[in-house]
Formats: structure tokens, sequence, C-alpha cells
């Protein structure tokens, strides 16, 4: 392994601010915690959080944060390598912060992931929890995502290397991703590992494209520039969306590199634009122009097709989605007679995914576009038993709505990662229904939900759902049935 000669394997950007300088020496890496970084143990007891680090490693420690309970800090030199441990594959390791257990064996990943969703839903939610179904892996461990956000920048960052070089950085532009708590630098990417082909070409023919023609990067901090962001959204039947948000308007140049880009790219199915000079670069409130193809790409699912727009919310990884709704369906255990509320329902795939076997579905989302196509994707596939409703769910999840559309047999909730509101619970917990399957992508908020409503539900079944590997993030499905 030659792991000590990777400039960029373990540099932490946080080191340049280095304040109370600790080094401890031959510590042993003892586990994965939160949000992908490792833990260990000082010597006066305190935890020590490690990136880039496995469990099974013995290092030196440099801190550059000390707190009451706890140090932060960085792995300076290795003693011993985990029997865990594997190279890294992308070059970017380590800076970029996106996929931080790329240096650990899969089947290591998906056991602290495992171990993660069982400790919060026993610390947590204090449940007397089923034996455990194992985890289920990805296929794809790489070039699994079907949507990927990169920002423009004209003040990237720098290696280690680049700083220390005499030579004069004319061309500072990057086009990659955000460093990790640092809002306005970003990563200039060469091969990014997580999006199949033609992710990576279009990315670089984009910036090719500007550098060549003097388009100027986006610059956060003084709120000027052209080139502000790319997505670029895949989908399991091929098709491909590419959206440039350009930070002002120049006719011209935003329609020759559109242009450029559709020529060299004649796969393309959706090329789209947005002018966007607002603070953020969020788009749910921005108009989004269509400027060829059409404003939407399909995904398809056991013969079901789904639209998805560029403000559409989609599982970012489609075939671990199809995964996660066969499990989903069949925790709920229909039998073609039940009424079935999808609460959180999103653009209805899960609703619509279930449909087929129970009698009728209502879905239920706050988000007035989601529920737009929702409704349209019903009727592109001919289902008949869905009904969509818009609306804040612990406003519209009341005595009234039930009385209108019918007791429910059986709830699949699949909130946002703060959980379910109190109140939503509350009406669950009123109603009774006889099931609930609570799909979940925050392990924690799902097992605080699932105390709230242990005195009259019984977990019998948790399945937790590996959607994106390389990285911390689990997916959990619970199946909760009435106590007797």
């Amino acid at each position: 392994m030659n792991l000590l000669n990777n400039s960029n394997a373990y540099f932490c950007p946080m080191a340049r601010k280095i304040t109370d300088k600790i080094v401890f020496n031959h510590i042993q890496v003892l586990d994965a915690g939160a949000k992908g970084v490792s833990v260990a143990k000082a010597p006066d007891g305190k935890i020590i959080f490690i990136p880039n680090v496995v469990p099974g490693d013995v290092v030196d420690v440099q801190t550059f944060k000390k707190r009451k309970a706890y140090y932060e800090g960085k792995a300076v030199k290795f003693h011993e390598f985990s029997e865990h441990r594997i190279e890294p594959i992308c070059e970017h390791f380590g800076v970029c912060g996106g996929c931080k257990w790329q240096n650990m064996k899969y089947s290591q990943q998906l056991y602290y992931k495992q171990n993660e969703v069982k400790n919060h839903l026993q610390r947590i939610g204090k449940i007397e929890l089923p034996e455990f179904e194992p985890i289920l892996g990805s296929e794809k461990q790489f070039f699994y995502r079907n949507k990927m956000e990169f920002g423009f920048s004209n003040s990237r960052w720098l290696t280690e290397e680049e700083i220390g070089s005499t030579e004069d950085l004319v061309n500072r532009n990057a086009l990659g991703f955000h460093i990790p708590k640092m809002w306005d630098k970003i990563l200039d990417i060469t091969k990014c590992h997580l999006q199949e082909d033609p992710s990576n070409a279009i990315r670089n023919e984009v910036r090719e494209y500007a550098n060549l023609h003097n388009l100027s990067f986006f610059n956060p901090r003084n709120h000027e520039g052209f080139l502000r962001t790319l997505m670029l959204r895949t989908a399991s039947t091929g098709e491909i969306m590419v959206l440039i948000q350009f930070f002002e308007e120049h006719k011209e140049n935003r329609e020759l590199l559109l242009d450029y880009i559709y020529e060299k790219f004649p796969q393309i199915t959706s090329l789209q634009y947005v002018i966007n000079s607002k603070a953020n670069d969020t788009l749910y409130d921005t108009n989004i122009k269509l400027y060829k193809g059409r404003d939407y790409i399909l995904e398809e699912m056991e013969g079901l097709k789904f639209s998805i727009n560029a403000k559409s919310f989609y599982q970012t990884n489609s075939d671990q989605a199809y995964e996660l709704y066969k499990i989903t369906r069949d925790f709920a255990g229909l039998t073609g007679n039940e009424i079935v509320y999808d609460l959180y329902t999103g653009t209805g795939t899960i609703a619509q995914f279930v449909s087929k076997k129970a009698k009728k579905v209502i879905g239920v989302e706050s988000v007035p576009e989601a529920i737009i196509d929702a409704k349209a994707n019903a009727e592109r596939n001919n289902i008949t038993n869905c009904e969509f409703y818009v609306g804040d769910m612990k406003v519209v999840f009341n005595e009234n709505f039930i009385a209108q559309h019918g007791k429910p047999d059986v709830i699949i909730t699949d909130p946002p990662r703060d959980g379910m509101h109190k109140d939503v619970i509350e009406q669950i917990l009123k109603i009774e229904p006889e099931k609930i399957v609570y799909v979940s992508c925050n392990s924690a908020t799902q097992a605080r939900d699932l105390a709230l409503m242990d005195e009259k539900y019984k977990v019998t079944r948790v399945r937790p759902v590996d959607m994106f590997p390389q990285t911390h993030h689990v997916e959990n499905v619970v199946l909760l049935e009435k106590r007797k």
C-alpha cells in the first residue's frame, strides 16, 4: 500500500487553522463514528474524531480542535494499517470529502452501517428489537448516483503542492465540489466515481470550453461571474438531463455554450438552464428554462415510468431504490383489500409501486410540484387507485381527511431526515392502523419516533439498505404491527 506517499489521502483542510496542537502517539482507531469520521481514545480518556482512517489503524494524531469532551485531529503518521483498509481509487479522496469510507472494505462499511442502525434503535428508541435482517448491500459500489451537482469557482482549492510552489497560478478556475466546511472553496474534479459516464465527460468538456472561451466562473464572496452550477441527472433508461445555472445573463455566450454541449453530446435528453442572481444556489424558487429536448427524463421500475424534472426528488441510487421499494412492499404484506396511506409521498413513487397490491392508496406531500408530478405519473402509468393531496402533513392529516378517504389499514411513511412531527405521530396513534412501514434516511430520528409509538406498536421487522456506498449514510425500513 503506497498510502503514505499520497499527499491527498490524509490531508485535512482544517489543518490550516490548527489551534491547541497536541500530538498523541500510537493511538489505535477503535470504531467508525458519525458523519464518516472514525473514533479513538486519547490517553486522558477523551474521544478523538479522526477523518480518513479505518478502525484497526494505529496512528499518531495531531489535534486541531479541543473541546470539553473530545478532540478533533488528523493522522500524521501510520504505525499499523488495519486489515480492513484498502487503497482508495479516487485521486480526490481525502480532500473532496464525498466518499469518506472509500479506504474501507465494503463488507466493513456494511457492518458499521448495520451497527449504527441497531445502536440507534436500542439506545435512542429503547425498544425491544426482533432479530435483524442483514443489511442489503448495493451491487454497484461506484457509479451508482443518478444526480450530481457541481459548482463553478474562480478561486479553486489549492493542493499542498500548489501552495508550496513558486510558480504563478494563472488559472484558478474550478468545476467540482465544495470543500467540507468551506462554502466558498471548490475542489476541481477530474474524475468522480459516483455517476456513470458521460457525467465526467460532460463536466470536463464544459470546463474546457469555458476556459477556452474566457467565460467567467462564479465568485461567491464577491457575488459575481457568469457560470454558477452544473447539475447532471441520469436514469436507468439511459436518458440524461443537463442543467446549467448562470449567475447573470449573457445571451450570446449562453447559447454558444448550450449549443456546443448539445452538439458534443447528442444523447442528452433534456438540456435546461436558469438565470439565478439570488444569494443561494437552490433551484426550487427559480424559473427553469428548457433549451433543447424535453423538460424531464424518464425512470422505469417494474414497467412503471416516472418523470423526473429538474426540481423532482427521486432516490439518488436508482437500482437500490428498486430494492428499497420491494422491501417496503414486502413489509406491508398487502393482499389487495387494504387502504394504504403513503405519508411524505414525494412524487408518489412508493404509492404507485405498491398500488397494484392495494385497494386504494392515498399520498400526502407538502411540495405542490411533487404532487403535480405524482398525478402525472399515475396517469402515465394508468393507475386509477392512487390519489394525491398537497399540504403540510401535520395540518392535512386530520380527522376530517381520514373521514373523507377512509381509515388506513396500512401506513407507509418516508419522512425527511428530521423524522415525523409529533402531531403526525399522535394522529397515527389515534387511528391505529394495523401496520406501519417506516422508511427512514436517519435511523436516529426514526428511533425517536418508534419510541413514541412503542406503547401501541411492536417492531417486528428491521432491514437496513445501503443506498450510498463509500459513505456513512444508510437507509432503514421498519415494520410496526399493532400490539394485541
